[in-house]
């Protein structure tokens, strides 16, 4: 239906004459005519009767107007839901519980006025390639040069890099270590069944593997994180790594450790990543907010950083 013909309609329907509506939305009064003939044929009814006062709607036209009425609500309801800065700002981030899901609360709450809507895509392929196509309008990912090649209009910047941890039950060697170098961990087996084959993940522990000389084994099918809390728990020999800030939660009987790695420490590096024509305004102050915010980390001595890391 030609939503100008029904915005037409509404506005003589509310003013009585095609005059008035003529002026009030600047066009002639045929102009007027032409439109409300054209949605009566469509209709195939007759929506106003002319007087010489006027226009006054007919038995059809007065059931017709509250439905009018309707669609242009639902058509401007349509058109600000794509507005900038009227939707939601959609960001892709790895988890719920990781650090990039905090910044965003962090965000959200020095911005109480700006709508998030939060999604998890597979990996940094995903996301970028979200973003390039404008499904999402941002991620926060960790990037690195091999594989991946960004699209010529995909824009980043760093947005905090942060230690990994030993994950350890009460039974291992280790467990009692205030810290460990990344060396002490040669002799022992590193589980991490969760990496996608080709994510940032993987990568990253591949390279963690290569640096250090670990042996990092990704071959067991991913039942989740409570299995591998359960081989964990009850391993003298099997540790894992957690990110510092990951939320982990598990039975009392388990009693993990989460020991801190140091030198170096093992630093994971997170960027905002978004496309650089999009003109979403709660983006701009998102990444401001980025730029402002102090290191949520601070430095702890030496550290290490995957060698294709982008700044």
């Amino acid at each position: 239906m030609d939503l100008k013909a029904v915005r037409t309609f509404v506005t003589a329907a509310n003013l009585g004459q095609f005059q008035g509506a003529a002026d009030d939305l600047d066009v002639t009064q045929q102009a007027v005519s032409k439109r409300i003939a054209t949605l009566e044929r469509e209709l195939g009814v007759r929506l106003f009767t002319r007087t010489g006062h006027g226009a006054q709607l007919t038995i059809d036209g007065q059931a017709f107007l509250p439905h009018a009425r309707a669609l242009l609500a639902a058509a401007e309801r349509a058109v600000a839901a794509v507005r900038p800065g009227q939707r939601a700002l959609r960001v892709d981030v790895p988890g719920r519980r990781f650090s990039p899901a905090r910044l965003l609360r962090d965000f959200r709450a020095a911005h109480p006025g700006t709508e998030l809507d939060v999604v998890t895509l597979a990996d940094a392929n995903a996301a970028i390639a979200a973003i390039d196509a404008g499904t999402i309008d941002a991620a926060i990912r960790a990037l690195s040069v091999p594989p991946r090649r960004l699209p010529a209009s995909i824009r980043h910047m760093r947005a905090f890099d942060e230690p990994e941890q030993l994950l350890a039950g009460p039974r291992h060697k280790l467990a009692g270590e205030k810290s460990v170098t990344p060396a002490q961990l040669r002799e022992y087996r590193i589980w991490m069944p969760i990496l996608p084959p080709g994510s940032e993940w993987a990568d990253y522990f591949e390279a963690v593997a290569a640096a250090f000389g670990l042996r990092i084994e990704q071959t067991h099918p991913d039942f989740g994180t409570e299995p591998l809390q359960d081989v964990i728990a009850d391993s003298a020999d099997i540790v894992s790594f957690v990110p510092t800030q990951m939320q982990v939660v598990w039975p009392d009987g388990h009693d993990l450790r989460r020991i801190p790695i140091r030198g170096p420490e093992l630093l994971y590096p997170n960027s905002l990543i978004w496309r650089e024509d999009n003109p979403h305004p709660a983006l701009a102050a998102l990444r401001e907010h980025v730029t402002a915010a102090p290191p949520p980390f601070p430095p702890n001595g030496p550290s290490w950083l995957p060698p294709f890391t982008l700044s």
